[in-house]
């Protein structure tokens, strides 16, 4: 394991993430966003933080900041693993780390889909979410490596 990769990559990884939340944050989590409507609808399932007017972000960051982090790191660490038995360039290694990760993810999703009672549509949104997230972040990831910790092509 690099520690480069898992540091350096990870922090990049978890900004990068961060950056592409807000976007997908206003148009699809926001209450105007394609899923706000449905959100009211299953307000039991979320956290009373997001109930809030408005919603107390500050304590929503202390939870999601750590984890989001400790995600980052963890999926970092696995990239600097595997990286070299992934072909092509650093960023389309990230790529296709970034797919890898997006099926990881999907698989949660769909094992979740069958234990919550949440409508189709907000997991349908999460999964192609997660489709353009990871692909960008894996990217990112990919190069930010590869500048840390050069592996030959």
């Amino acid at each position: 394991m690099n520690w480069k990769i898992v540091f350096i990559g990870g922090v990049v990884y978890y900004l990068t993430f961060f950056l592409l939340s807000m976007v997908g944050g206003s148009f699809i989590h926001s209450p105007e966003g394609v899923l706000g409507a449905l959100y009211k609808e299953t307000a039991s399932f979320w956290r009373p933080e997001l109930q809030a007017e408005p919603p107390d972000m500050v304590a929503l960051l202390k939870i999601w900041v750590p984890t989001g982090l400790l995600s980052s790191l963890l999926l970092a660490g696995i990239y600097s693993v595997i990286r070299s038995s992934l072909m092509g360039s650093a960023i389309v290694r990230g790529v296709k780390f970034g797919v890898i990760g997006w099926i990881f993810g999907a698989v949660a999703v769909l094992g979740y889909w069958g234990v919550f009672n949440l409508p189709t549509k907000i997991w349908a949104w999460w999964l192609i979410e997660g489709i353009w997230m990871h692909l960008i972040a894996g990217a990112v990831l990919g190069w930010v490596a590869q500048k840390v910790a050069p592996v030959k092509a």
